[in-house]
């Protein structure tokens, strides 16, 4: 087996942090780099459309309906409704950039592992993962992001399924402080948020839940060891690791 073929199985087995889910038989739902003197002062300095958007919202005629969105759903505060979905969630979308190098990676754990911290603030933890920090590598260099929290299961938001877009500054928290809150956490990254919106969840097909990773972290569970690790390729890495410990 070749290193990409060994690359290919190593990636094929980071999905061990999804939670298992299954069609439900309910209908379905209704409806530039890191600059370090940045200092979040609790308000946005951005637009919520920058010129390309507002170019093809002119091309195609929906600047008065993207005007009216924002005005009417876009905010910059947490409310109930946000806590409700994302403090039960268990796992989120997370895109993040630094120059040409784009990742979106799926975060997971027990529901509750995300959780608002602030008005304007959002916490979450870092848990064991493959070493590439290809998601907390951009944040490094380039801390602007964007979480996409989903639910399937239409319990909130009126029976619905629900779709809420953040984006903001990320940030590797630079002490232990409160880590202890999280169990199984290697470090936590806190969000700064810019804005909040609610998104039209009229495509997001109708799921139940199965059962939560066994992998996720939770207090009073040891997660099993994930079993690319025994992988011939990086396993001896792991059994030095070990044997030190």
């Amino acid at each position: 087996m070749d290193e990409g073929q060994k690359i290919a199985r190593f990636l094929a087995n980071i999905h061990r942090h999804l939670p298992k889910m299954t069609p439900s038989p309910v209908k379905e739902s209704r409806m530039a780099y890191f600059d370090p003197l940045w200092a979040y002062n609790g308000e946005s300095t951005m637009d919520f459309y920058h010129d390309g958007m507002r170019e093809l919202q002119d091309r195609y005629e929906g600047r008065a309906v993207a005007d009216r969105l924002e005005h009417h759903r876009m905010r910059t505060t947490f409310n109930d409704d946000d806590r409700s979905l994302i403090e039960t969630a268990s796992f989120f979308f997370l895109a993040s950039a630094a120059g040409d190098n784009v990742d979106c990676s799926f975060k997971g754990g027990a529901p509750g592992f995300v959780r608002i911290t602030g008005k304007q603030e959002l916490t979450w933890p870092d848990y064991d993962g493959n070493r590439m920090y290809r998601s907390l590598g951009n944040i490094l260099r380039s801390p602007r992001v964007g979480l996409l929290f989903l639910s399937f299961d239409g319990n909130r938001f009126d029976g619905s399924a629900a779709r809420l877009r953040i984006t903001g500054k990320a940030s590797i928290a630079n002490s232990d402080s409160g880590i202890a809150d999280w169990p199984g956490a290697k470090r936590l990254i806190r969000l700064a948020v810019d804005f909040i919106f609610p998104n039209c969840p009229r495509y997001i097909p109708k799921m139940v839940s199965v059962r939560d990773s066994i992998f996720a972290p939770r207090e009073g569970h040891k997660p099993p060891e994930a079993d690319w690790k025994s992988r011939e390729f990086v396993k001896d890495i792991f059994d030095a690791e070990n044997f030190e410990a």
